[in-house]
């Protein structure tokens, strides 16, 4: 018998072998790839696997393990979480190899044609996967039988959860509870039926060979859970307890210890450990790439700005960073005034403090591009929630409920709610809440890929957002 404690369905259903099985085929499918397409391509071209290809394959290997290919439910957004994450990871070691003249041992040909055959070989492959994944004979193979202990509407979710994930492979059974006649009138698409009594659950495995157990009973009922667990250790299932967290909006929510104690995440930053890390060395690269190529553009913007009005080139705005703290965030000047004192007047349409020059800049976000500096200084990310000025923190904090999680992370240049029409002046309070909800979801659902595809949604934007003024 196998106890654990459980954090949320997700995690729940990702424990048995069905879908460990399924995400070693996430994390492996995307480095394997890109390594075997060089190795094929160093082949065909030189004849043979040098070493140099070799030591190139383990850096590539290092770089993309493990792979983030998600199984999107569209083909749209499998073509554009495929080729924003390949080419990420390319212009990764294009830029690494261009600085260390390490990419003049390799082949011109070799390297251009990886370039452009990988991500098409990945797309093809992550189709393929998905095909497989979903069959009958994949999930056959890995079928797993499950109970649900409990008669309520948490049990309800996770029943619905497990039927709609049909690659986890699990055949649920049916349910037993306390009372064995008992069933909420909300207990809708119940399809399993109430096969008995808790007394009766261990009987029932054993004669059933039942592979999981879900305990989804209030912790009220904690005499009867701890009797189940008792009768349950002449069994061989695994036993997983379903806490009700859905009270409460989770973030980043996982199941950690302290010695041996566990204890529950209920907030988080979503960039602790490797993901901070993944998430800090793209900012460090993306940002000293786009310094780089725009150091030209720098000098033509400040001109401009400088020939618009007088006054500074670069703005220095007071915003808050991460976890509220105070940070100097720099911009090209758009205004005639600087106005940074204890009440910030957002920019609205056609505001008369805005120079034409400045209008340009804002129009194009090239204003926009000093942050870069402030994403080497570490008080930034590329991508984010935007910084607010102080004093509309302390006014927004106090009206809209979570808005300070928005700073469990650093502020970005751009971000998920500037990309979803939230850019520019909030009017009202249900604005800037929309915002926020779109900055807490961003939190939630981080990922290499997200980001990514924001950058690409501002790209995007640039030349098309009617709020940008």
């Amino acid at each position: 018998m196998h106890y654990v404690g459980i954090m949320n369905f997700q995690q729940q259903l990702s424990f048995n072998k069905s879908l460990s099985s399924h995400l070693i085929i996430k994390m492996l499918i995307d480095p394997v790839l890109m390594v075997m397409t060089l190795f094929c391509l160093a082949i065909y071209h030189e004849g043979e696997l040098t070493s140099k290809y070799v030591v190139l394959s383990i850096l590539m290997f290092a770089i993309s393990f493990p792979g983030t290919w998600s199984n999107s439910k569209s083909l749209k957004s499998e073509v554009f979480g495929t080729f924003g994450q390949w080419f990420l990871v390319y212009g990764v070691l294009l830029i690494f190899g261009y600085l260390t003249r390490f990419l003049n041992s390799f082949s011109n040909e070799v390297i251009l044609q990886w370039g452009w055959i990988t991500p098409m070989t990945l797309l093809f492959s992550h189709l393929l996967a998905n095909q497989y994944l979903s069959s009958k004979y994949y999930i056959a193979s890995v079928k797993k039988t499950a109970v649900i202990v409990g008669v309520n509407d948490l049990s309800n979710q996770l029943q619905l959860r497990i039927i709609n994930n049909i690659e986890a492979g699990i055949e649920l059974k049916g349910f037993f509870d306390v009372d064995s006649d008992r069933k909420p009138k909300n207990f809708s698409g119940m399809k399993n039926q109430l096969v008995g009594k808790i007394e009766e659950l261990s009987e029932y495995v054993k004669k059933n060979n039942i592979d999981i157990i879900y305990i989804a009973l209030p912790p009220s009922l904690h005499t009867q859970i701890m009797k189940l667990l008792d009768d349950l250790k002449d069994t061989t299932a695994s036993i997983y307890f379903v806490p009700n967290f859905f009270l409460s909006d989770l973030i980043q929510a996982r199941i950690d210890e302290i010695d041996g104690m566990p204890i529950v995440a209920m907030c988080e930053t979503p960039f602790s450990g490797f993901n901070g890390f993944i998430k800090g060395l793209s900012d460090l690269i993306l940002a000293s790439l786009i310094l780089f190529v725009s150091a030209p553009l720098f000098v033509l913007l400040a001109i401009g700005v400088k020939l618009s009005s007088p006054g500074p080139i670069i703005f220095k705005q007071r915003r808050c960073g991460l976890d509220g703290t105070e940070i100097t965030v720099y911009k090209f000047r758009s205004m005639k005034v600087a106005e940074e004192g204890d009440v910030v007047i957002q920019a609205k349409l056609n505001d008369k403090r805005v120079t034409p020059f400045g209008k340009f800049i804002r129009k194009t976000s090239l204003d926009e591009l000093p942050q870069f500096f402030n994403v080497l200084q570490g008080r930034m990310s590329i991508v984010g929630p935007r910084p607010h000025a102080i004093s509309h923190n302390e006014m927004y904090r106090k009206v809209i409920k979570g808005y300070m999680v928005r700073h469990k992370v650093k502020p970005g240049i751009t971000g998920w709610a500037q990309v979803n029409g939230y850019r520019g002046e909030t009017e009202t309070v249900a604005s800037m809440k929309a915002r926020i909800d779109y900055d807490i979801a961003y939190l939630k659902k981080w990922s290499l890929s997200l980001d990514i595809k924001i950058i690409l949604k501002t790209v995007v934007l640039i030349f098309k957002d009617a709020k940008a003024y």
